[in-house]
């Protein structure tokens, strides 16, 4: 909770540090991460969410019509980019690549706050190659709060509760983050 309080400060943005939430599907990395956004912006500071699926469409299609640069620029501007639910579907490579050069882009220039439901180690899986997801993670990691957090998705607690199945679904299952 004591890191969640100072990134509630907006100390980080000014310092174009980053932030990582990890764990499991569920237990409330996106809430954290929208509420650290909506404070972002009551504290003045330009900020956009996008899912990880979302933001390589959108540079993919770029790509494709030629516009990518522009696409990176807006994207470089606003001083939080939240990008929500790395890991949940592999990337391929021409994201991987996309991802990479956004990341690079920001790189000590704005925060990015990310979540994801894999550990950092799986990181090459997710990316389809362990060079670039250590690029990536280079970049990200340099200056950044990574927050681990564990426990049962709230979603499949309150199903268990209405007897809708009798033992939790275990966290380690789902990742080892």
């Amino acid at each position: 909770m004591k890191l969640i309080r100072e990134l509630g400060t907006g100390r980080y943005l000014e310092q174009g540090e980053n932030a990582l939430f990890l764990g499991p599907p569920g237990v409330g990395k996106t809430h954290l991460a929208v509420a650290l956004g909506i404070t972002a912006c009551e504290q003045g500071h330009r900020v956009l969410f996008t899912t990880a699926m979302g933001l390589l469409a959108t540079l993919g299609k770029a790509l494709s019509e030629n516009r990518l640069e522009d696409r990176l620029k807006v994207l470089a501007q606003p001083q939080l980019l939240i990008i929500d639910e790395i890991g949940y579907i592999p990337i391929d490579r021409q994201g991987a690549n996309l991802f990479f050069q956004l990341i690079s882009r920001r790189y000590e220039k704005g925060s990015i706050l990310l979540t994801s439901n894999q550990s950092l180690g799986a990181w090459g899986d997710v990316f389809g190659d362990p060079v670039i997801a250590t690029a990536i993670l280079d970049r990200l990691l340099h200056h950044s709060i990574t927050i681990n957090i564990k426990g049962e998705s709230y979603r499949l607690r309150e199903k268990r509760k209405a007897g809708l199945f009798k033992s939790p679904v275990s966290a380690a299952s789902h990742s080892d983050a």
